[in-house]
């Protein structure tokens, strides 16, 4: 996990951004054919089908993350190991537009939950795995920035300002 952020978040700041990326994101993602969608960008590499498949197991992992972190004074929880994840759920199986909806849905409805998180939870302490600590604000922050970093690999229009 990256270094811990300066200040603490407003979530509601959080959520706000995290609506605006991906209601951006969508349409440029749907617009993408079911072809492009299943292309690997390198030999080796997800195509983008699997990036946003990754991007659905991330906000499942995160879900938990959000609502644990306002039980209690810390929490711990495992890593998830992305390419099983990617692998056994088979997003290249599905229809583009469904993998399309699913991740923009799941994502408004984690804006919903983020944006409620109470600001006097922001400094609990989160390990996640083997990882430093950090806090549950930088949580949420960091959520939205490695968002940005798949949707990039995912179709390269979106490298730019979202």
């Amino acid at each position: 996990m990256a270094q811990e952020a300066n200040s603490v978040a407003a979530f509601p700041a959080v959520a706000a951004d995290l609506r605006r990326t991906i209601d951006a994101a969508l349409p440029v993602l749907q617009g993408m054919s079911e072809a492009e969608a299943e292309r690997p960008r390198a030999p080796g590499k997800w195509c983008p089908k699997q990036v946003l498949g990754h991007l659905i197991d991330s906000a499942s992992n995160n879900h938990q993350r959000f609502v644990r972190g306002q039980q209690g004074s810390e929490l711990v929880t495992p890593t998830y190991a992305q390419d099983h994840w990617v692998d056994c759920q088979a997003y290249t199986a599905r229809p583009w537009r469904d993998v399309t909806t699913l991740w923009h849905a799941y994502n408004q409805h984690l804006a919903h939950v983020i944006e409620r998180i109470p600001l006097d939870r922001a400094r609990v302490r989160c390990t996640i795995g083997a990882n430093q600590p950090v806090t549950l604000a930088f949580v949420a922050e960091d959520y939205v920035a490695h968002m940005r970093h798949h949707l990039a690999q995912a179709n390269p229009r979106l490298s730019s300002g979202i």
